[in-house]
């Protein structure tokens, strides 16, 4: 057992945080491998559904989709409903049809803010990729190619201004840093500040209590 599969283990013990569901979000910077860790996680716990929260931002509103989220995501699966969200096309700049997202066991939303004030009364787990911001926007622009390099210019300055004013990092229960193999799974700021946790720490990985 690795382990992304002990994580898995122990997110499916949380109780449920939205309706039957254990709302599990991926934050960190833009290109800091949230969307992997996302995928990875997902895997591990038998293809949960993953929410990327780039799907319900656009082009004129980076940080401004939390109606959208509470409404279309968040207060159907808290009915114990199946959600169905309309993904923002990056290209065409406009919603597209409605995706289902069903409330599965575990959900998990990935994406910058996924930890935001407005989201933390529906999550049982709030993971924070640990690495720092210039190197993932270094690994973002890399991946993204020239032709993003404008958009990277305005996007730095948008989260820097988001996480100034709703930071999601000192609240996280967790931090996740990548490795050559794998994962380091480390106790967050929230942890460490002594509130009761239903997920400990040892041996460097998530462990049900």
């Amino acid at each position: 057992m690795d382990d992304l599969d002990r994580a898995a283990r122990a997110l499916l013990r949380l109780p449920p945080s939205c309706g039957p569901v254990r709302l599990v979000a991926v934050d960190g910077h833009a290109g800091s491998g949230k969307s992997t860790l996302a995928a990875r996680l997902s895997t591990a716990l038998g293809d949960a559904p993953v929410l990327h929260l780039d799907d319900l931002a656009t082009h004129e509103e980076l940080f401004a989709w939390t109606g959208r989220l509470r409404e279309q995501v968040l207060e159907p699966l808290a009915r114990g409903a199946a959600a169905a969200y309309r993904p923002y096309d990056w290209r065409l700049r406009r919603f597209g049809e409605p995706r289902a997202l069903p409330p599965a066991p575990v959900v998990l939303v990935e994406g910058v803010g996924a930890g935001r004030r407005a989201v933390r009364p529906f999550l049982a787990r709030l993971l924070w990729m640990e690495r720092g911001a210039e190197e993932s926007w270094q690994r973002g622009r890399h991946r993204d190619g020239p032709e993003q390099a404008a958009f990277w210019e305005g996007w730095t300055v948008a989260e820097t201004r988001h996480f100034s004013e709703d930071p999601s990092r000192s609240f996280a229960d967790t931090l996740v840093r990548e490795c050559q193999e794998g994962y380091e799974w480390l106790p967050g700021p929230r942890v460490t500040a002594g509130t009761y946790q239903i997920i400990t720490h040892r041996d460097g990985f998530l462990s049900a209590n």
